[in-house]
């Protein structure tokens, strides 16, 4: 294996979790200050000029908690919720872009950890994983109010995931790819997806503040029924692994959306640049997608009332998976239509298909290799 790539990524990887963790610890200072100017209010103004030390404070607060496992919980269990919480939303960002290849001490350096073929599914993978965090952290709390907390986020989790990935398939028909890399590279300049798909756009949307259990989907942590949600027992960095992962999860959530329908680190006028004037402004321009997703997720949060759970699972089952479906029908449609499936064939030509068909595979395979000899 080539040294050289083996430290770029690694160091690729370094790079990418230390930003997720600063933007995942400064969400709650952003979230306090979105939630403090709709309301009209100051927000944290104390720790440090305009309060901007106050993650910090907070999560100094979270490490000197004390950390306890109540008598009757399941220790291990107990334990592995939240690091399976955390471990699986950092791991998506693995596969997204941030942005065209750098060049760096003769090195063509891509801004992507693994451009795998299937990185929408290694996404959608790691997103269902996610839920047996909060499934295992509300069970062996051995508290009545975190299992019904963690079925309620199971099941609302595993219902909304169904029309996202209805509304997934309906770009990957387009594009021909499940490659996130791939998918971003044809949406180059502002050829975005989203003046193609607006409904798959709103559908995934909607499906993904539910998966990260962003309110008004947040029944899985409402106070007033649930006194804190499937993480009641939890305390110290537990609880904070807990609270990290759903932020990393939001700003992993902006991400794909930016990457899937707003063309990721594409931007317009992005032809008269190059090299790594090009590469810095694609990252810049994706980043300011995913905080424009972030405020926007976070502005519904404290604009919209909590639904009841009936009205959340009658959204998800009779409203979102309908309307994917119907559109994914539609875009098939249309891509066939496009592509000639539906063009009525000669009579000649239905024939020889037949024939064919009918044809022993060791006769077609010798005919082959005589035309190729005849040819020759």
């Amino acid at each position: 294996m080539d040294t050289g790539l083996l430290i770029e990524k690694t160091i690729l990887v370094v790079v990418i979790f230390a930003i997720t963790l600063f933007i995942a610890t400064y969400q709650t200072y952003m979230e306090r200050k979105v939630a403090a100017w709709l309301q009209d209010r100051v927000g944290p103004d104390r720790a440090g000029p305009f309060g901007i030390l106050q993650p910090i404070a907070d999560a100094g607060k979270m490490f000197f908690k004390e950390d306890f496992i109540p008598a009757n919980a399941d220790k291990w269990l107990f334990i592995m919720g939240p690091g399976i919480a955390m471990f699986t939303a950092s791991m998506t960002g693995a596969v997204i872009p941030w942005g065209p290849p750098l060049e760096m001490f003769g090195r063509t350096v891509v801004l992507q950890v693994a451009d795998i073929n299937i990185g929408i599914l290694f996404i959608m993978g790691f997103a269902s994983i996610g839920v047996y965090g909060i499934m295992i952290g509300g069970w062996a709390s051995n508290n009545k109010f975190s299992l019904f907390a963690a079925i309620r986020a199971s099941s609302q989790m595993i219902s909304y995931e169904l029309a996202m990935g209805v509304s997934i398939i309906t770009l990957v028909l387009m594009s021909g790819s499940l490659s996130l890399g791939e998918i971003v590279h044809q949406q180059h300049g502002m050829n975005w997806n989203i003046f193609y798909q607006p409904v798959a756009f709103v559908v995934f949307f909607i499906c993904s503040i539910a998966e990260c259990n962003r309110a008004p989907f947040d029944l899985a942590e409402c106070e007033s029924e649930l006194i804190g949600g499937y993480h009641t027992e939890y305390g110290s960095m537990k609880l904070g692994f807990f609270l990290f992962a759903e932020y990393v999860n939001l700003f992993i959530s902006s991400a794909v959306i930016a990457a899937l329908f707003f063309g990721g680190y594409n931007f317009p006028g992005m032809d008269h640049f190059s090299g790594n004037t090009l590469a810095i402004l694609g990252t810049a321009a994706f980043f300011a997608k995913i905080i424009f997703f972030i405020f926007v997720i976070m502005w519904i949060r404290w604009t919209l009332p909590r639904f009841r759970y009936d009205q959340l699972m009658h959204l998800g089952w009779k409203k979102l998976i309908p309307i994917a479906m119907i559109n994914l029908l539609i875009t098939a449609v249309v891509i066939g239509f496009n592509s000639g499936w539906f063009t009525k064939k000669s009579a000649k030509v239905k024939q020889t298909e037949k024939s064919v068909a009918m044809m022993p595979k060791a006769k077609v395979d010798a005919q082959a290799n005589y035309k190729i000899n005849f040819n020759n």
